[in-house]
């Protein structure tokens, strides 16, 4: 009974969470996508809130200038 509600409540907020993002462009979604993967890149590397700051400041940065036109 429990995993199914952690199923239900994963889907749910992965269904509101994506909707929101219907209306980006490209660029928008490159700069979230990057500052993502940074995050958890940074969280991997050191551990603690700042690495995580860091990491998620720095892929968002490289997510905006890789999706220029």
């Amino acid at each position: 009974m429990r995993i199914s509600k952690l199923i239900f409540t994963g889907t749910l907020f992965a269904v509101l969470g994506l909707s929101g993002c219907s209306g980006w462009d490209h660029q928008d979604k490159t700069t979230a996508a990057g500052a993502v993967v940074g995050g958890v890149a940074g969280q991997m590397l050191c551990g603690g809130v700042a690495c995580t700051a860091a990491g998620a400041a720095v892929g968002g940065v490289i997510g905006h200038e890789v999706g220029k036109n």
